[in-house]
């Protein structure tokens, strides 16, 4: 008897996209529905991948160090994969700027009295953050689920076991092991992927249905022209000139990462579907498991289009033109402002505060873009998360390149 053939995962995903903008438009007139009844089942399957993600990273980042048996090599991997994020961060944002100023007189003038928006934070030290980069606590990072913090424990415990067996033959399999272990509690939550989008789409759909459609979407019209020029162009020249791959075949196989990007709005919730379909484009274990958690952490192209175009769209309903040197310092800010930026839904809203105060715009604009956030947050999460797989193609054919020479 032949068996039924199962539909692939990327297909299960986009269809609980459909059914999820198809319900949630039904449910406009009642989105109580929506958020009381099918919002807390997404939230579960978010938060089963928050529980995994902390110990993948780890795990995973560590497994890439002692892998490669060479502080060395993690160097020149370290260097070439935060190169390639600047680079492509800074297009980015500059993409965001020059959209933005090349249709802002589409943008609608709002009124700008009565706003009253607190961002949760202020403003960054670099000195408050480059010690933040660094544990205090072995337990804690988890905890806090900070990114960083694990991403520096894992490096160090990773170097101190390659340096203990200094040019020695090793055997790293508790390592690998845990690893193993994580990755396949992964694919297990991985499997409710499309349950997860449609519970996390659709109240977002409710909620937002009419909204969306009202004067603000010309500020989202531009954002998403910014994303899908950038993915295009920057990610396909990337992909094809340095990764020696065709764009059209790394799209289609970033498919499933792609849709469980734009449902959940978290760069970190969709890491580990992400790790396995770069995998599956070519890229090798070894660097994915160091490239991509980073990425998820650091690289934030996605969002620095966001801040471009949020800036100019905030600056023309105060009625302010933004100078050269102003838009080069929104640039510079975007891109540093996403080192250290978690890469969780509504992570934008902090860096776009940064990035109003460097210019002097009042970051009581942000109020005007807040009500749309989670919508502008799905476009950006793509464009982060596709950034992050590139990089993962691109520095994983340098390193087979290096390995030859």
């Amino acid at each position: 008897m032949q068996q039924k053939k199962k539909l692939a995962l990327s297909t299960q995903i986009f269809i609980a996209l459909v059914i999820a903008i198809i319900a949630g438009v039904a449910l406009t007139s009642r989105p109580e529905i929506a958020t009381s009844y099918i919002k807390p089942f997404g939230t579960i399957f978010l938060n089963l991948i928050k529980w995994i993600v902390c110990p993948l990273v780890f795990f995973s980042i560590m497994a890439g160090v002692v892998s490669m048996r060479d502080i060395k090599k993690v160097g020149v991997i370290g260097g070439s994969t935060v190169v390639y994020y600047l680079c492509t961060t800074a297009f980015a944002v500059a993409i965001g700027l020059l959209f933005a100023n090349l249709l802002k007189g589409i943008f609608p003038v709002l009124s700008t009295t009565d706003l009253a928006y607190e961002p949760s934070a202020t403003g960054v030290n670099f000195m408050d953050t480059l010690v933040g980069i660094f544990p205090s606590n072995f337990i804690k990072p988890f905890v806090d689920a900070n990114m960083l913090q694990i991403i520096v424990a894992s490096l160090f415990i990773g170097f101190a076991l390659i340096l203990m067996h200094d040019g020695k033959e090793a055997d790293f399999s508790v390592v690998n092991i845990a690893n193993d272990i994580c990755m396949k509690a992964m694919e297990m939550i991985l499997k409710l992927s499309p349950i997860g989008v449609f519970c996390l789409l659709c109240p977002v759909v409710a909620e937002n249905g009419p909204a969306v459609l009202g004067s603000l979407a010309k500020v989202l019209l531009v954002a998403y022209l910014g994303y899908v020029v950038h993915a295009v162009v920057v990610y396909s020249a990337s992909v094809k000139a340095l990764g020696g791959l065709s764009p059209l075949k790394f799209f289609k196989g970033m498919l499933p990462a792609i849709m469980m990007a734009f449902s959940s709005a978290s760069s970190v919730g969709t890491l580990p579907l992400n790790m396995e379909c770069t995998e599956k484009l070519g890229a090798d274990r070894e660097v994915a498991s160091f490239v991509l958690p980073l990425g998820a952490t650091i690289n934030m192209d996605g969002t620095a289009i966001y801040q471009g175009v949020c800036a100019v769209f905030i600056a023309s309903c105060y009625g302010i033109t933004l100078t050269f040197p102003q838009m080069l310092t929104i640039v510079l800010t975007a891109t540093l402002a996403s080192i250290g930026t978690a890469g969780v839904p509504g992570a934008g809203m902090v860096m776009l505060a940064m990035v109003l105060q460097s210019v002097g715009l009042p970051v009581e604009g942000i109020a005007l873009v807040a009500g749309i956030d989670r919508i502008f947050d799905m476009g950006r999460t793509v464009v982060n998360i596709t950034g992050d797989a590139s990089c993962a193609i691109v520095v994983s054919r340098m390193q087979r390149k290096r390995a030859k020479g």
